[in-house]
């Protein structure tokens, strides 16, 4: 069952997402060759906590750290370490935060200094996915509306999309319930309604859909070794336009 959220509940998670927001203007200018992904991961929780909220991530299903911080083939949940970015790559860092007992999830990857023409169609594709999905998140349209534009634009570029991991409703819990497949047909499943809230994250790759699990157990790497990118908003569906809460 979706939750509908009230225009109260929706106002907590946007300040959740605020959060995020003004943590990623800070991140961006820490992402630099040399940088590592702990201090990046150190940052973030400090900034959090010091907006009065709690890092959503850390201990949650017991990973150890406040980000994910995924380095080039690195899908999802990368754990942040003393790896030491280098120019050319990409990261995907994905925040969830939580305040007053609702949270807000959301992910933007960087480039790192001069990165390749592929890396950045990559990212530019993986972003402009999730601009389509978003726009699909109307009053009236079925919730699969979403995962068909991802996966036909993603397609369209020469790209697939990751099938294992999906979006997700977010508010009172870090994952709600609808699950958000990044494929498939449209006009399936449920009807959005105002008030549905939903964390929509297109991983993109630039090879095969497939990945695997590294031995950390938690990092998602593609199988072919080849460039994923990610980005993620929570939004809101309204009576109109559909409403981004982590911007």
């Amino acid at each position: 069952m979706i939750a509908i959220k009230t225009k109260s509940d929706v106002d907590l998670i946007r300040q959740s997402g605020e959060i995020i927001k003004d943590c990623f203007a800070e991140i961006e200018g820490m992402v630099r060759a040399g940088t590592t992904t702990a201090e990046l991961d150190s940052f973030a929780e400090g900034f959090i906590r010091s907006r009065g909220a709690e890092p959503a991530f850390k201990g949650y299903k017991g990973f150890p750290a406040s980000i994910c911080a995924s380095v080039n083939e690195e899908v999802v949940h990368g754990i942040p370490g003393p790896r030491e970015l280098e120019s050319g790559d990409i990261i995907g860092i994905d925040m969830g935060v939580l305040r007053e007992g609702f949270y807000a999830d959301a992910t933007r990857t960087f480039a790192v200094g001069e990165i390749s023409e592929e890396a950045e169609m990559l990212i530019k594709v993986t972003r402009e996915s999730l601009e389509l999905a978003i726009d699909m998140a109307r009053s009236g349209n079925h919730l699969s509306d979403i995962s068909h534009v991802i996966e036909t634009h993603a397609k369209k570029h020469g790209y697939s999309v990751v099938r294992v991991l999906v979006g997700h409703g977010v508010g009172r819990q870090l994952h709600e319930e609808p699950q958000i497949p990044n494929f498939g047909p449209p006009a399936r499943g449920p009807i959005l309604k105002p008030g549905m809230v939903f964390a929509i994250e297109p991983m993109v790759n630039e090879g095969s859909h497939e990945v695997q699990t590294l031995k950390d157990n938690w990092t998602f790497a593609t199988a072919d070794k080849k460039l994923s990118a990610h980005f993620e908003d929570t939004i809101a569906v309204t009576e109109n336009e559909p409403m981004i809460l982590t911007r």
